[in-house]
């Protein structure tokens, strides 16, 4: 019957020799885990992160905006060009001016 290992040395280990190597291997070098970063928790109540969400938008358009008005001549007729109109001619007012409900009976 074929053995897995050949024993290191002529004889085989005790058992407090076998231990003591587990142990030595163990704490020398631990093993690499792929621990997950851990992400803060988001401690904002939805309609404040609805507002900064909505404040997001608004800021982006206006940034898509001064994009559109600095777009060269050449490619005022591009895809682009089409996309950033299709994105500054959004009314996302309305959206800020939306009042959420406070929930649980708290209306």
């Amino acid at each position: 019957m074929p053995r897995d290992r050949k024993s290191a040395g002529e004889q085989a280990l005790s058992n407090a020799e076998r231990q003591a190597r587990y142990r030595a291997r163990h704490m020398a070098s631990p093993s690499p885990v792929a621990a997950r970063p851990r992400h803060p928790a988001d401690r904002r109540s939805r309609p404040q992160r609805w507002r900064d969400a909505v404040g997001e938008l608004l800021s982006l358009q206006a940034t898509y905006a001064d994009w559109l008005a600095a777009l060269p001549d050449s490619l005022q007729g591009s895809c682009t060009a089409e996309a950033l109109e299709a994105i500054v001619e959004l009314d996302l007012t309305d959206l800020a001016g939306v009042e959420l409900p406070r929930g649980y009976g708290r209306d």
